[in-house]
């Protein structure tokens, strides 16, 4: 019962109250003890937020009258109860009792009756089939249409389903063929891309407690297209490296691992991200916090290098940028509860200060990577075509088919494809 009165309160705080699914999950997990409650709680959260487009009208079809203002609780729980007994198939008796005993917990014991009476309908009647399209946006779906017109019911459709889990093998302390033969010995099956040197795919995702070696370090999670990024760079040995908006940490990571040789300063402007930036970056073993060394985590801002840079140029730029996360809907999907249009115009200028910033700190000859985890051209191929017009001393360095669509002088990955995440990448170099 507990978990499905977590599960109402994260979603109605989500979808009511417009508050994001990563900030209600990491506040409310810690309160459940075991794993598998964690666990259980996050599938519904996911669940419910994927098939609402589909859950939300059979229930509005199923009440006598529209939910009120005060209802948002009420209708949280029926969504987490649509999930149980639909994409989540858990045992319907089960399920039921819970959420209909959550519902008296919630404080509402005159719905409890309400509850069990349309949960049992969904149990009989399920869900008509929908569009995938129906959970975006209007103006956001409509963006895609006219971006990708051959691809787009594709791309909605794999962004309504949940991703496997990519691991990315930290080639510092193990090969990849011996740590998936360590998965092997643990029952957990994976796959490999020739794409990917140090990426294993798990269609069948399993908790990262699980995973031998995690705590140590051997292994992290980075989907395949986040991984591609270091390929993208190709950062030469030894390189002075910028990741210019480092939060998470995990494409630091992977350069550091690749070439712990590597001077890299990491910039993160938002402190409350760096702690997670350190972190994982001192569980690759590639850094220890608190030192000064070739490894450096910042907080600042950078597009404004004056408040920060050292004078000295940097070989490669990492710049991945903050943008509409469209491509990453299937791990993110209250983007498409929470973007909104006039979000895109101010995100295109904040890339467009990124690039005109970080330039004049890469030497000549060196290499930037624009990255975004977008399909949206606005803020990927016209984004880059606009820089390259302004600048005069920047020039396209193209990548091959292995990283996508052809995307103006870029390539974009599209969600699901290859079962990765949307990503679009852009390597520009700095003429001599």
């Amino acid at each position: 019962m507990q978990v499905r009165v977590l599960s109402a309160q994260v979603l109605d705080a989500v979808v009511h109250r417009g508050r994001s699914l990563k900030s209600e999950l990491a506040a409310t997990l810690p309160r459940l003890s075991d794993p598998r409650d964690r666990a259980l709680l996050e599938a519904i959260a996911f669940t419910a937020l994927r098939g609402r487009y589909r859950y939300a009208p059979a229930l509005r079809g199923w009440l006598q009258k529209p939910p009120g203002t005060g209802d948002g609780p009420l209708m949280a729980l029926l969504l987490a109860g649509c999930a149980q007994l639909d994409a989540l198939q858990l045992p319907a008796h089960a399920a039921l009792a819970a959420t209909v005993e959550a519902a008296r917990a919630l404080g509402r014991p005159h719905q409890a009756g309400l509850v069990n009476a349309l949960l049992r309908r969904a149990q009989r009647e399920g869900f008509a089939p929908a569009d995938p399209a129906a959970a975006w946006p209007d103006w956001l779906r409509g963006r895609i249409e006219a971006a990708w017109p051959a691809q787009a019911p594709e791309v909605f459709a794999a962004s309504a389903q949940p991703a496997p889990l990519w691991l990315r093998v930290n080639r510092s302390r193990i090969a990849r063929d011996e740590y998936r033969a360590r998965l092997e010995a643990a029952g957990i099956a994976s796959t490999t891309d020739p794409r990917l040197a140090d990426a294993l795919c798990l269609e069948v995702p399993v908790p990262v407690a699980a995973l031998p070696g995690f705590d140590e370090g051997l292994v992290a999670v980075q989907d395949g297209s986040a991984q591609q990024a270091a390929d993208a760079l190709g950062a030469e040995p030894g390189a002075r490296v910028l990741d210019a908006c480092a939060a998470p940490g995990g494409k630091a990571a992977h350069l550091l691992e690749r070439d712990p040789a590597l001077e890299l300063l990491a910039l993160e402007v938002d402190p409350r991200r760096v702690p997670r930036i350190e972190e994982n970056l001192r569980r690759s073993g590639v850094y220890e916090p608190g030192t000064t060394g070739r490894v450096q985590v910042r907080v600042a801002d950078a597009t404004m290098p004056a408040l920060w840079w050292d004078g000295f140029t940097f070989d490669a730029i990492l710049l991945d940028a903050p943008c509409s996360a469209t491509g990453v809907v299937r791990r993110q999907p209250d983007i498409l509860l929470h973007r909104r249009e006039e979000d895109l115009a101010a995100l295109v200028q904040v890339q467009a200060r990124l690039l005109d910033a970080a330039w004049p700190l890469l030497r000549p000859g060196g290499v930037l990577l624009y990255a975004t985890c977008s399909i949206l051209p606005e803020e990927n191929a016209t984004q880059v075509d606009a820089f390259l017009a302004r600048t005069a001393d920047a020039v396209a360095s193209p990548l091959p088919a292995a990283f996508g669509h052809p995307a103006g002088v870029g390539r974009q990955r599209l969600p699901g494809e290859d079962g990765m995440d949307g990503f679009f990448y852009a390597r520009l170099q700095k003429s001599d």
